[in-house]
Parts: C-alpha cells; sequence; structure tokens
C-alpha cells in the first residue's frame, strides 16, 4: 500500500486553486460529483498522473469545522525567504516569521489556505 493523496473539503474552487497554484501545485483535472460536489486534483509539477492533494467542493457549503484532529500537511522550497517574498506579493503571509525547532535544523514556517488549513513550508 502506498499513501496517494490527502484531501480537504472547500468553500470556493477558484481561491484555493489560485492559493494552492501559488504554492507550486497545478491543477491535473476536475470531477463532478453528480449535483452535490466538484473533486479538483492538484499535482506538483513531476509528480504525474497521481494527484497529491483532492480539494473538495460541496455545492450549497460555505463553512466547515477544522477540528482538532486535524494538523498540517508540508511542502518543501529550496530558499525559504524568496518562497515568502513570492508568496507576499500575492497576499499570502506566514503565521510567524520562519524558525528552526532545533539548533542547526531546516528552516520552516506555516500558511493558512482560504479556508483555514495550515500549510508547513519547510526549507530543504
Amino acid at each position: 500500500m502506498a499513501l496517494i493523496h490527502t484531501c480537504y473539503r472547500i468553500t470556493d474552487i477558484e481561491r484555493s486553486v489560485a492559493f494552492y497554484r501559488a504554492l507550486g501545485f497545478e491543477e491535473v483535472g476536475r470531477i463532478p460529483i453528480g449535483d452535490e460536489a466538484i473533486n479538483v486534483f492538484m499535482n506538483q509539477p513531476g509528480d504525474g498522473d497521481m494527484p497529491r492533494l483532492e480539494l473538495t467542493y460541496n455545492h450549497g457549503v460555505t463553512s466547515y469545522e477544522i477540528g482538532s484532529g486535524y494538523g498540517h500537511i508540508a511542502i518543501t522550497a529550496a530558499d525559504l525567504d524568496s518562497t515568502l517574498a513570492r508568496l507576499a506579493e500575492q497576499g499570502i503571509e506566514p503565521e510567524k516569521p520562519p524558525y528552526s525547532i532545533r539548533e542547526g535544523g531546516s528552516r520552516l514556517c506555516f500558511v493558512r489556505d482560504p479556508d483555514d488549513y495550515r500549510i508547513e513550508i519547510i526549507e530543504q
């Protein structure tokens, strides 16, 4: 078995797709689920045909409770400072400035998507 994707529910397709594009994802498909929902599939360059992220838009739903069990997903960036500068141009700001958990460890920070899901960006 292998983990193939993560899914979460969104309230605005275009706003969410724009956010994930800013993080380096690209949309690879949309599938309507009858009259009730649309699944939007996102990949990062080089991922092939298997989507990494599935965003589900349920018609008529305007908000979701994230719950206390959700943590975050993590992505990497070669240069965290330039990545954050590019994201800032699109109105995406980190929760707090980049930091390291331990001395000599990778720098990281968190951003939030349009539906308040946390995304960790780790410098490699």
